[in-house]
């Protein structure tokens, strides 16, 4: 079962920052996650949602492949590529994996502006070794919602918000 955990930061660099940590952490093995999403919300108060995975060029590609390869068949592989592309595209488009986008516009429409938070699914992570080093790393924020258990969440909280 995966952990939902969101952070809420007071601006907007560092979550991109705990992102990229724990990236590095996930290559490490110590972290293993589903989703991990920053959500901006600027002076304006317009919320973006910055995925680590662009769903959308990953669809032209595989759309834009398999529409040559069935284009080939049937003697025209430039239409057959152009064509699939587009469907690869609205295909990545309108898929959501992991954190719900909706969820995650709903929680980010509380946030100030000028702010960021950090959504992560957590399908497993090494706790002892990536508290110390979150903590170690000094990212300092707001736990908003988890879905830890009360415990976990306790020593979150002692590391993220001092």
């Amino acid at each position: 079962m995966s952990d939902l955990v969101v952070i809420e930061f007071s601006d907007e660099q560092t979550a991109f920052d705990m992102r990229a940590e724990l990236a590095k952490m996930q290559k490490e093995y110590l972290i293993k996650m589903e989703d991990v999403v920053v959500v901006t919300k600027n002076e304006k108060g317009k919320v973006k949602l910055h995925q680590a995975v662009n769903l959308t060029a990953a669809g032209a590609v595989g759309g834009s492949f398999w529409g040559m390869l069935i284009g080939m068949i049937f003697l025209n592989p430039l239409l057959g590529a152009a064509m699939g592309a587009g469907a690869g595209a609205l295909a990545g488009k309108l898929k959501d994996i992991g954190i719900s986008d909706e969820f995650m516009k709903e929680l980010a429409a509380n946030l100030t502006e000028g702010t960021s938070a950090l959504f992560i699914l957590i399908r497993e992570a090494t706790a002892d070794k990536v508290l110390p080093r979150l903590q170690e790393k000094g990212f300092k924020g707001k736990v908003l919602q988890t879905s830890l258990s009360v415990d976990r969440e306790e020593e979150l909280r002692k590391i993220i918000e001092k």
